[in-house]
């Protein structure tokens, strides 16, 4: 239909998305305000602005102040000649207008409520409204236009609401799967193109809602898990400069695994994260056995000669790291057998679990 935007997205995950964001698309802008006829407005003005971008599939702004509504002016003091009361005439109008559940039919297993009211052509325009009857105490038949007067008036649809305040909601359909990077290039055009009023706001939601719940937890996720790995090589070695060395080798571990995930063209996202977090555990793990072999040889040779040279120590070193290439190699082997058959699987959860598992092979590799 002409002015209608579709949204195809997976029915189950829109449920999810529309219980904890609201918003059924992946994007969603909400502006907040107090008159709902701004509100519409300067949805409106962001609608515009977003559809110039490139990577933008379809923007829809709802239509706060955009609907008709038939209003019933009751005339009290007319009412009152014929005996009525308001509640009277509401029930006429509920019943003969709107529809009333009389009673239920059982069709076998099968209940059917049976709605009593006016056939459609006498209730399809004003003028015949205005000729509804209505029953009077001395039992005669009075149309509607004598006790009511009828308008047309203009209003809200719908009143949407957050934190006590309006909503107008746009909702963003991209073409792109790099969510972070579309919002930051639509934060610049709305910021350039649309004048937001005093007392007016935006917030983005959506998916972009998850990826800033996510990002949070993550610039405390990861500082907590260096830090717990970096204790744990204390305690282990008992000195500092040994587990600074194997900090400082976890970042060559991870070089492998964004090259794959560039190669792949995979966007940082929480799955990713995950699969690095484990990546930084299994190099962090390699470089404690070979410091401890390398730890062994020093000592041994101590144990022979005493004091030691340089290239004395650097032989050491050779040895040490010699004895642990072949189960390191097993080690990585290992690795990327397992991860292998993710990588390349199909299905449900799929695109999840490739995201976890391809830091670990580009690592490994």
């Amino acid at each position: 239909f002409p002015g209608l935007a579709n949204a195809w997205t997976f029915p189950i995950k829109t449920r999810i998305d529309m219980l904890s964001t609201g918003i059924k698309t992946p994007i969603g802008i909400k502006v907040s305000g107090p008159d709902l006829k701004v509100l519409e407005e300067v949805a409106g003005k962001i609608e515009q602005s977003l559809k110039t971008l490139p990577d933008t599939l379809s923007a829809f702004s709802d239509k706060t102040a955009g609907g008709y509504y038939l209003d019933f002016d009751i005339q009290r003091n007319a009412a009152a000649r014929y005996g009525l009361t308001v509640g009277d005439i509401q029930d006429v109008i509920q019943t003969a207008i709107g529809g009333m559940n009389v009673t239920h039919t059982v069709e076998g297993l099968e209940r059917y409520p049976v709605n009593l009211r006016y056939p459609r052509e006498l209730r399809d325009n004003l003028s015949q409204l205005k000729r509804v009857l209505i029953p009077t105490p001395t039992g005669a038949q009075i149309p509607l236009s004598l006790v009511a007067e009828m308008k047309l008036r203009r209003g809200p649809p719908s009143i949407k609401s957050e934190n006590s305040r309006p909503n107008a909601w746009i909702y963003v359909d991209i073409k792109t799967s790099d969510i972070g990077g579309y919002v930051a290039q639509a934060k610049k055009i709305v910021e350039q193109q649309v004048r937001i009023p005093p007392g007016y706001t935006l917030t983005w939601s959506g998916q972009f809602e998850y990826m800033e719940r996510a990002a949070k937890r993550l610039q405390l996720v990861v500082p907590a898990t260096l830090l717990v790995i970096f204790l744990l090589l204390f305690f282990n070695f008992r000195n500092i400069t040994e587990p600074l060395v194997v900090m400082l080798s976890i970042p060559f571990g991870l070089i492998g695994g964004f090259w794959l995930l560039d190669w792949l063209g995979f966007n940082l996202s929480v799955a990713v994260a995950v699969g690095f977090i484990a990546l930084a555990g299994v190099s962090a793990e390699i470089g404690v056995l070979v410091l401890t072999f390398i730890d062994q040889k020093i000592e041994m040779r101590r144990h022979e000669k005493g004091h030691l040279t340089p290239y004395e120590i650097m032989q050491a070193v050779n040895d040490g790291t010699s004895e642990r290439v072949r189960p390191v190699i097993m080690t990585a082997t290992a690795i990327i057998a397992g991860l292998l058959p993710i990588m390349w699987g199909s299905g449900t959860g799929s695109e999840v679990m490739q995201r976890i598992a391809a830091p670990m092979v580009g690592g490994m590799l």
